[in-house]
């Protein structure tokens, strides 16, 4: 398979260094660490946000630190997960005296190395709290996790829990905003080919060209059922009720959207997508405030798409619409 890469082993290095470049005044690389964290961080009197995960993701996690998002985040190797000596570092790097909010997927190695990360930055004195995102609606106790995977409504995570921090609100209540996001969002996705990682060069599981799986994780990991090729309001129908039947809202409620990309797949299609989507929650009697549509959490060249929905009150809405400025998402 063709790629744009020097060599596998350098991806993750140069992928940074290249960002880097073209945000030199946004963006800081800890020496000898695959850790970008904002040029300013720590800023002062703010509970600082940080993230990471494996690389192949992007714009997920690095894309999202900014003005009003994330202070901090690890890139491991692509689908492994930050070592816990880097994501200390970076943790520690982003504490201003206020405390540290840790937003982790929930897959094991970033949960287990979070968690000793937290433990080390604490015997420094630092304040570290751990939320864990479960959005994943599709399977429990996958490959890579035990409990539900958390996949591409961490961007709502993020952005909430980073607008908190930036009003100056307490560690206590960055983690109480950032739960409730995570208690009120689900998603589901679907791929239409595998994706192909850079030290295989092949595609990570067959999938034949007529066939689709449902259901699949952001790593290219079994969904729950593999069938035809369907239609893309067939497929839309599917994801979008599996996510509203976990999340059973009132009639009226209102609600926040996305539409996200997993890496291959052209804007025209997510757009198609939406326009079911949209169609859908109004069936249901749902008020949708706001719609996302684009690439936010990718599998690497992924073929396929995620829908996320989530329920929103008047606190959640301020904080979602709050500004933020960072290189994959400005409000």
């Amino acid at each position: 398979m063709k790629k744009l890469i020097n060599d596998p082993e350098t991806v993750v290095d140069e992928m940074l260094e290249g960002m880097l470049a073209a945000y030199p005044g946004e963006l800081r690389r800890l020496d000898d660490t695959e850790v970008m964290v904002r040029a300013d961080a720590p800023v002062s009197g703010k509970v600082g946000i940080v993230s990471g995960g494996g690389s192949g993701h992007e714009p997920t996690h690095a894309g999202f630190i900014g003005d009003g998002m994330l202070d901090g985040a690890a890139a491991g190797e692509v689908f492994t997960s930050p070592t816990a000596d880097q994501l200390n570092e970076m943790i520690e790097a982003c504490d201003s005296g206020e405390g540290v909010l840790c937003v982790v997927k929930n897959y094991e190695g970033d949960v287990m190395n979070f968690e000793t990360a937290g433990e080390m930055a604490e015997m420094e004195d630092v304040d570290v709290r751990q939320v864990v995102v479960n959005d994943d609606v599709a399977v429990e106790d996958s490959l890579y996790t035990s409990g539900r995977r958390g996949v591409a409504g961490t961007i709502f995570v993020h952005k909430v829990a980073g607008a908190k921090a930036a009003e100056g609100a307490d560690l206590e209540e960055v983690e109480r905003v950032a739960n409730k996001m995570i208690d009120n969002v689900a998603t589901m996705g679907v791929a239409l080919t595998s994706c192909v990682t850079p030290d295989k060069g092949e595609p990570t599981f067959d999938l034949p060209d007529d066939e689709i799986e449902l259901g699949i994780g952001i790593h290219g990991e079994p969904g729950t059922e593999r069938t035809d090729m369907m239609s893309a309001d067939e497929i839309t129908d599917h994801l979008t009720e599996n996510v509203l039947e976990d999340l059973d809202l009132d009639e009226g409620q209102e609600i926040i959207t996305m539409v996200n990309g997993m890496g291959g797949t052209p804007q025209s299609e997510l757009f198609i997508l939406n326009r079911r989507l949209q169609e859908i929650v109004d069936d249901h009697g749902l008020d949708t405030w706001d719609a996302w549509v684009g690439d936010y959490m990718t599998s690497l060249d992924m073929m396929g798409a995620s829908i996320t929905v989530a329920a929103v009150d008047d606190e959640l809405k301020d904080l979602l619409e709050a500004p933020a400025d960072t290189p994959a998402l400005t409000v």
